[in-house]
C-alpha cells in the first residue's frame, strides 16, 4: 500500500529526515552509478541462421556459429542496377524471413549480490523468446519497441552466464507463428534479428519501475508554459522488490544546462513487499527557457532520485526534458508555444544499404543532419516505433516527430471479417509501448494510430492477406486505439494517415471514411504518380477540409519515384510508370515542385511530410533502376547520394545561400538544345556555359531558375551557376557531353517519358510537342509483374518503336537555319484499327490520308523520308482524320 505526501507538510520524524536528505544532498556521479548500473551487451555474440532449439541448454556448443556484434540483422534487401547509391548487389541480398538464434556468454557484475538484474532489449524482430542459463525468462511479440525481462532469479552472480535469444521475423500468415503480430503487411521489409542495443541493467530492490511497457517509469507533462512560468506534472512509478516493506523518498528535480535546479519537489512513499505504486507531484518553474523547435531546442534534465529510509540513494534516472506547448488548429495550423510554426518535413524508414535495420547512432545522427540540411523541421517516423537514438537526436535538434504503430493496411488474415483478439491485444500493447517509451520527449508531438487502413475492398494486389475483396470495417479497432492513446497520454493528439477518401474508384468499391477516428487528419495522396494529375492535390485537400472544417489536416505522404540513372528531356512526355522502369529523376523533381506550390498556398495545413527522405527496402517492387527498393527517397539508399529534388527543398526551406544545377547525372545529352534548370535561393544567379555567360536571373519563383533553349557545344559542356548574396557568392558545377552526331542528328522517341535504348546512338525522349497523348504497344509492368513487350519487326530499336504519340498534335523543334532530312517512323500492331490522318511539315502537307500498314500478326515499322528547310524551327503537324494521327519516332538530320 502506498502512502505519500509532499515535503513541507508536518510529517513523522522519519519523513522529516528523508525530506532533509532529499532537499539538501545532491546526487553525485558515483552515487548514481552505484544505484543503477548499465552494461552494454554488444560484442561476442554468436548467431545461427535457422532453427536450433537445442541451443537453449547452457552447455550447448556454439563455436561453429557466426560471430556477430549487436545490433545485428541477417537480412540485406534491395539493390540498384548500377554502382551509384549503394553497395548491395543481387549476390549479397538475403531476404529470408523466419527463425534465427543468438547466444552470448557474459559475466554478471561482481557487486550485484542482492540487487535486481534486468535484460533490456531496444528491439528484436519480430518476436523474441529469451532464456538465461537455461531458464525461460519470457517472450516479446513486436519488432520495434524496447522490452525488459527480470533476470534476477536466473543470474549467476560473478560467474559465466549464457543468454539465448530466439527471434522470428516470419511473414504473418493465417494460423502462423506471427499471425497476431503487427504489421501484417506493408510496402517495407521487416528485417529479422536483435537489431537494436541490448543491456544488462542492475538496480537496487527499491527502484523506479522497470516493467513499465519498456518505458522509464516516469511520466512528465507540461501543463502550462509561458515566458514567465511553467507547470510540469510528474508521475513516478516505484517498485519494491525487497524482502520487507520499504519507506522511500522520491526527489524530482529539473536541472538547467548550467547544473542549477530550476525546480524541485520531494514525495515520500511507503511500499509493501513486492508492491508497485505511482507517486505524483508538480514542478513550478519560474521564467522557463522554452523548447522552441529548431530555433531554440533548449533541454533541461529531469532527474529522479529514490532514497530509502536510511537516506541511501537506491535509484536515480536522468532524462532530457523540453518545456513547450503545442496546439493543432484547423484554421491556423500548428502553433508551438502559442506562435505559428509551419511543420515541413519528411517520412523516414530506419533501414539503409549494407546494414538493413542494424544501424548505429552515428548512422541516425548522419540522417538527422541530412534532413536538417534540407531545412526540414519535422519527421514522420514510419510505419512503426523507431528507436531511442532518433528521438534523442530529434529532441536535441528541435525536430518535431509523428510516432506511429505498425497498423498498416491490414488487420485480419485468412478471410476473417474481424481482427482476432490476440491481434487487437498486440496493437494495444505496441501503442502502450510507443507512448510510455516516448511521452517525455519534447520532440514527440503526435500518436499515429494507423496508416492507410481505409483501402476498403480495394486493397492493392501487393498487399495480400485473404480479404476476398470484401469490405472489413476498421473503425472498431481504431476506436479502441484512440481511447487507449487518450487514456495513456491526454496531452497529445491522435492521428491517422489515410489513402483513399475522395478518390475515384469503381462503383463496387467501398471506401471507409476513417479520418474521424482520430483527433488529427492526415492524407497520403500521390497525385500525378499513382492517380490523377499533379495540380489536383490542392483542390483535393480543399474538399477534405470542407468535409471536416474543425479537424486539423496534414499531408502525410506525397511524392514520386526518382531513379538516379534514368532521365527525361521533358517531364510531360508521357505518364511516369509508378510500377515499372520509367521513373526519371527529373519527374520526381517535377512532382515535388508542383506539390510544394499547392501546399504552401494552404497555410491551414498543420504539417506536410513528403515521401520519403531516403530510398528504402521493400520486396514488392521492380521499379526504376532498382530491385526491391522504393525509390521515392530524396536521397539514395546509401543515405549519402542526394537527388535533385533534395536540393529543391534545400533551396526553399534552408535559408543558407545555395545553388544547384539539376540533371548532373544526365551527362550525355541527346539534344543540342535544352533548358537548364538551377535551384537557387540567391538574390541573383548567373549561368555560364564553357565560360560564356547565359544571363542572370533574379529572385526566381519557387527558387527555380530556368534558362530556356540553351544551345550546347559539341563535346564537353562545362556549366557553372553562380549565386550572389549579401555575404558573398556560392557556385555549383556540372559537366555535360554532346556527342558529335547529336549536334547534327536528333532522334525524338515520341510518346515516351524515357527514351528507348539504342546500340549506336543516344535517343531523346519526347519533346517540343503540343497536344495528343502518349501510348505504347507494350503492356506496362505492375507491382513487380514484368511488362509484356510487343514483338516489332524491322527495327533494332524496339523500345523506341513501341511508344508513340497519337491524336491531333504538333511539334515545334528548334533548328538552326538550313536543310534537314526528316524521317518519320510508324510502328503498327495487328490489333490496331486502320485510320487515315494528315502530316504537315512547315506549311506543306507531306502525307495526306495516310494509313500505316497493318500486319497480319505482331507489329511492323515503316518510315517516310522528306527533305525540308528550317528557319529557327521545324514545324510538324499531325492531324487526325478517320483515325488518330500517330508517330513512333522522328529523326532530324542536318544536310550539309
Amino acid at each position: 500500500m502506498l502512502q505519500s505526501a509532499r515535503c513541507g507538510i508536518a510529517y513523522r520524524p522519519i519523513w522529516q529526515a528523508l525530506c532533509a536528505l532529499a532537499l539538501f544532498n545532491p546526487v553525485t556521479t558515483a552515487q548514481a552509478q552505484e544505484a543503477r548500473s548499465v552494461v552494454m551487451l554488444d560484442s561476442d555474440w554468436r548467431f545461427f541462421d535457422g532453427d536450433a532449439p537445442d541451443a537453449i541448454a547452457p552447455e550447448y556448443v556454439d563455436a561453429a556459429w557466426q560471430k556477430v556484434a549487436v545490433p545485428h540483422t541477417w537480412n540485406r534487401v534491395g539493390y540498384y542496377h548500377h554502382n551509384l547509391g549503394g553497395v548491395n548487389t543481387a549476390a549479397s541480398v538475403r531476404k529470408r524471413q523466419g527463425i534465427g538464434w543468438y547466444r552470448l556468454h557474459f559475466a554478471a557484475p561482481q557487486d550485484s549480490q542482492g540487487k535486481r538484474q534486468w535484460l533490456e532489449f531496444d528491439a528484436a524482430s519480430r518476436t523474441a523468446k529469451v532464456w538465461l542459463n537455461g531458464k525461460y525468462l519470457g517472450e516479446h511479440r513486436g519488432g520495434f519497441s524496447r522490452f525488459r525481462l527480470d533476470a534476477t532469479a536466473a543470474m549467476r552472480t560473478g560467474d559465466d552466464n549464457v543468454l539465448v535469444v530466439r527471434v522470428d521475423n516470419s511473414q504473418p500468415k493465417a494460423d502462423g507463428p506471427t499471425a497476431d503480430v503487427l504489421p501484417l503487411t506493408g510496402d517495407f521489409f521487416v528485417h529479422g534479428g536483435i537489431y537494436r542495443p541490448v543491456r544488462l541493467v542492475t538496480t537496487a530492490p527499491l527502484h523506479i519501475d522497470m516493467a513499465d511497457f519498456g518505458g522509464p517509469g516516469i511520466r512528465a507533462t507540461t501543463l502550462s508554459a509561458s515566458a514567465e512560468a511553467a507547470t510540469i506534472d510528474v508521475a513516478v512509478r516505484i517498485a519494491n522488490d525487497g524482502a520487507r516493506a520499504a519507506k522511500a523518498m522520491i526527489k524530482v528535480s529539473l536541472v538547467d544546462r548550467d547544473g542549477r535546479e530550476a525546480a524541485t519537489a520531494t514525495v515520500p512513499a511507503t511500499l509493501a513487499v513486492s508492491a508497485k505504486a505511482e507517486v505524483a507531484t508538480k514542478l513550478a518553474v519560474s521564467a522557463p527557457h522554452l523548447w522552441h523547435g529548431t530555433t531554440d531546442p533548449y533541454l533541461y534534465d529531469l532527474v529522479i532520485q529514490v532514497s530509502d529510509a536510511s537516506g541511501r540513494l537506491t535509484d536515480v534516472l536522468r532524462q532530457q526534458y523540453g518545456i513547450r506547448t503545442m496546439t493543432f488548429d484547423a484554421a491556423k495550423g500548428f502553433l508551438l508555444n502559442g506562435a505559428p510554426y509551419r511543420l515541413r518535413g519528411v517520412g523516414y524508414h530506419q533501414d539503409r544499404d549494407g546494414k538493413g535495420w542494424a544501424i548505429s547512432r552515428a548512422d541516425v545522427e548522419q540522417d538527422i543532419a541530412t534532413i536538417r540540411e534540407m531545412g526540414a523541421n519535422t519527421i514522420r517516423l514510419t510505419h512503426y516505433q523507431h528507436g531511442h537514438d532518433v528521438h534523442d537526436l530529434a529532441n536535441r535538434a528541435g525536430i518535431l516527430v509523428w510516432d506511429e504503430i505498425p497498423l498498416v493496411s491490414m488487420w485480419t488474415l485468412g478471410g476473417k471479417r474481424e481482427a482476432d483478439p490476440a491481434l487487437v491485444a498486440n496493437a494495444r500493447q505496441q501503442l502502450s509501448e510507443l507512448i510510455r517509451q516516448n511521452q517525455n520527449n519534447a520532440a514527440s508531438a503526435i500518436w499515429g494510430l494507423a496508416n492507410e487502413v481505409d483501402f476498403g475492398n480495394s486493397l492493392p494486389a501487393f498487399l495480400t492477406g485473404g480479404t476476398d475483396g470484401k469490405y472489413i470495417d476498421p473503425m472498431p479497432l481504431l476506436a479502441q486505439l484512440r481511447d487507449l492513446a487518450t487514456k495513456e497520454d491526454p496531452s497529445r493528439p491522435t492521428a491517422l494517415a489515410t489513402c483513399c477518401e475522395g478518390r475515384l474508384f469503381a462503383s463496387d468499391v467501398e471506401i471507409p471514411v476513417t479520418a474521424p477516428a482520430a483527433d488529427l487528419g492526415g492524407a497520403n495522396r500521390y497525385f500525378g504518380w499513382y492517380f490523377g494529375q499533379p495540380d489536383e492535390l490542392g483542390p483535393h485537400l480543399d474538399v477534405l477540409r470542407a468535409k471536416r472544417p474543425t479537424q486539423p489536416l496534414a499531408v502525410t505522404e506525397y511524392g514520386a519515384g526518382g531513379a538516379l540513372t534514368i532521365h527525361t528531356d521533358n517531364v510531360l512526355g508521357a505518364p511516369a510508370d509508378s510500377r515499372g522502369a520509367s521513373q526519371p529523376e527529373e519527374y520526381e523533381s517535377y512532382i515535388h515542385e508542383t506539390a510544394l506550390a499547392q501546399l504552401d498556398a494552404r497555410p491551414w495545413l498543420y504539417a506536410t511530410w513528403l515521401w520519403n527522405s531516403f530510398d528504402f527496402a521493400t520486396t514488392i517492387r521492380t521499379e526504376g533502376d532498382a530491385q526491391d527498393i522504393n525509390t521515392k527517397g530524396l536521397v539514395a539508399y546509401d543515405h549519402v547520394t542526394r537527388k535533385d529534388a533534395y536540393y529543391f527543398y534545400k533551396a526553399n526551406w534552408n535559408p543558407a545561400p545555395m545553388v544547384h544545377i539539376t540533371g548532373k547525372r544526365y551527362s550525355t545529352r541527346a539534344y543540342p538544345v535544352t533548358d537548364v534548370k538551377v535551384y537557387s535561393n540567391a538574390a541573383s544567379t548567373e549561368l555560364l556555359l564553357n565560360g560564356r555567360s547565359l544571363g542572370v536571373k533574379n529572385d526566381c519563383p519557387q527558387k527555380i531558375c530556368i534558362w530556356s533553349a540553351v544551345t550546347l557545344d559539341e563535346g564537353a559542356n562545362a556549366l557553372v551557376a553562380r549565386g550572389k548574396h549579401p555575404g558573398g557568392e556560392v557556385s555549383d558545377h556540372a559537366a555535360w557531353d554532346l556527342p558529335a552526331y547529336a549536334r547534327s542528328h536528333m532522334v525524338i522517341d515520341t510518346g515516351t517519358l524515357v527514351a528507348g535504348k539504342s546500340s549506336n546512338r543516344v535517343l531523346g525522349s519526347d519533346n517540343w510537342f503540343k497536344g495528343g497523348n502518349a501510348a505504347s504497344l507494350d503492356t506496362p509492368a505492375n507491382y513487380g509483374k514484368p511488362a509484356v513487350l510487343a514483338q516489332i519487326g524491322g527495327t533494332q530499336e524496339r523500345e523506341a518503336m513501341a511508344t508513340y504519340r497519337q491524336g491531333t498534335f504538333s511539334y515545334r523543334v528548334p533548328a538552326a537555319d538550313g536543310r534537314y532530312r526528316v524521317k518519320l517512323w510508324f510502328a503498327t500492331a495487328s490489333t490496331q484499327k486502320a485510320g487515315a490522318f494528315d502530316v504537315k511539315i512547315g506549311k506543306k502537307t507531306v502525307l495526306r490520308s495516310f494509313r500505316p500498314a497493318i500486319p497480319v500478326s505482331g507489329a511492323v515499322t515503316e518510315a517516310k523520308i522528306f527533305t525540308v528547310k528550317a528557319k529557327g524551327t521545324l514545324a510538324f503537324d499531325f492531324v487526325a482524320g478517320s483515325g488518330d494521327a500517330r508517330v513512333s519516332m522522328i529523326e532530324i538530320e542536318r544536310v550539309r
